[in-house]
């Protein structure tokens, strides 16, 4: 297998990983997985996501974003913080930033702001963004597209959606990012089929650890706590669903993350 693979998506900073986070980072380097890319979700959690990037810059690269859940919870003092923290060097993307209607965590009306905020941020700084998307296709794309042209790039992390909104993402020129949905027999059968359609330059890998394990591990797992260790799981299976090598696509995943965010040669 062509490795090293690129996580693209992981929530180091959960507390979940408090009492054992150098033990998860070299469980998943044992396993290929070279480079990670930590989720910033808030203020808070994105500070945390640099510090981390600083204990090991050669392996991490960050996100800096509000996600929708909080998005009641920043207002426009917050900004230039949020400025600060997008343009650092540890920082590779801006987000995860987007809508969710699913949860409704935040109103609609301070998601879409917060969202639009933080494109103007990513455009302001060069940086491409890191997408969230749930049950808001045609709100959250009728937003993007005002930003798209001035923008460095885009990934839809997480992609658990339908053919449509994944021909709308391709038509935008995003890149998709690939979880261990795609391994459970419930929600992901339909991912089966539509991951063959992701251009291979466009097809990114990630956990979201320590949230969606893949339902079909074996051995099953004492825990349902996802980890960074697992993405060669992930790889092998849309391997499988494309019919194409799985060294084909770690090479190809891999080239196509180190270039997005901006890890150093």
């Amino acid at each position: 297998m062509s490795l090293p693979l690129v996580d693209i998506g992981l929530n180091l900073a959960h507390d979940s990983f408090d009492h054992d986070r150098d033990h998860v980072v070299g469980a998943a380097v044992e396993v290929g997985v070279a480079h990670m890319v930590i989720t910033g979700s808030t203020l808070e959690s994105t500070r945390a996501a640099i510090e981390l990037v600083r204990t090991a810059p050669g392996r991490f690269r960050a996100t800096a974003g509000i996600h929708p859940h909080h998005a009641r919870e920043f207002h426009d003092p917050d900004v230039p913080e949020l400025r600060e923290l997008m343009s650092a060097p540890e920082v590779g993307a801006a987000g995860e930033c987007g809508l969710d209607y699913f949860r409704n965590f935040s109103p609609h009306a301070d998601q879409e702001r917060v969202f639009r905020r933080q494109l103007e941020l990513a455009v302001e700084v060069g940086k491409p963004v890191f997408l969230h998307q749930r049950d808001a296709h045609d709100a959250f794309v009728a937003i993007l597209r005002d930003y798209l042209p001035q923008l460095a790039g885009g990934v839809a992390h997480c992609f658990t959606g339908e053919t449509r909104e994944l021909d709308d993402y391709l038509a935008l020129g995003l890149s998709v990012g690939i979880t261990g949905w795609i391994c459970d027999e419930r929600r992901g059968q339909h991912l089966r089929e539509l991951v063959r359609r992701i251009p291979l330059d466009r097809l990114m890998l990630e956990t979201d650890a320590p949230y969606l394990l893949p339902r079909d591990l074996e051995p099953r797992p004492k825990t349902r706590r996802n980890e960074p260790r697992y993405l060669p799981h992930i790889l092998e299976t849309v391997a499988r669903c494309r019919g194409e090598p799985a060294g084909v696509i770690a090479t190809a995943t891999t080239r196509n993350a180190l270039a997005f965010f901006g890890f150093a040669a």
